[in-house]
């Protein structure tokens, strides 16, 4: 990891950005598609394009995360508890990152069943191991849970800085400090 800056870098800010869009987007339609679409001919095709969005950001999330560990944290403007839960955030929503769409893709393929990555190509289903498929769907579940949770309390936490303390994290983030 390097050493510790006063603001994100680029590359960095389009990786949060582009990572944290895809994955509100693919939260709220993974919820509204498994909660509120009744089964029918349809639901099949909504379900196979919440699975391609999951492997993009699989992708896209191992670049990440990577991206994040060769780079480093931005140097913490607090102490403490703040600090401490700051962390701790980044860290829950950087395994999330991972965790849920590769969850997702595990129970997918061994489930028996492929994934269609938006008409480009298909990765192959694996043995069908119920088990295996099961505890993987579970795991996507409570990882999905949690990220809610997550990106809910890194939205309010970000808004506090910006409203409340004033401390220009924001403008950090945004490249501007």
């Amino acid at each position: 990891m390097s050493q510790v800056r006063a603001i994100y870098d680029r590359v960095s800010r389009w990786n949060h950005w582009i990572v944290a869009i895809l994955m509100i987007g693919a939260l709220a339609f993974g919820f509204y598609v498994f909660r509120v679409v009744p089964r029918g001919p349809g639901k099949g095709e909504l379900i196979g394009f919440h699975k391609a969005l999951g492997l993009l950001i699989l992708m896209l999330g191992v670049w990440r995360v990577g991206w994040r560990l060769r780079q480093g944290f931005i140097e913490p403007l607090h102490r403490g508890w703040q600090h401490v839960m700051a962390g701790l955030a980044h860290w829950v929503l950087l395994a999330g990152i991972v965790v849920l769409p590769l969850s997702g893709v595990l129970g997918s393929l061994f489930g028996g069943r492929g994934i269609g990555f938006f008409g480009l190509f298909t990765v192959p289903a694996g043995p069908e191991i119920d088990w295996v498929s099961d505890a993987a769907y579970a795991v996507h579940e409570i990882t999905a849970l949690a990220m809610v949770a997550a990106v809910a309390l890194h939205i309010a936490g970000a808004l506090k800085h910006q409203f409340l303390d004033r401390d220009g994290t924001l403008a950090r983030m945004a490249g501007r400090a």
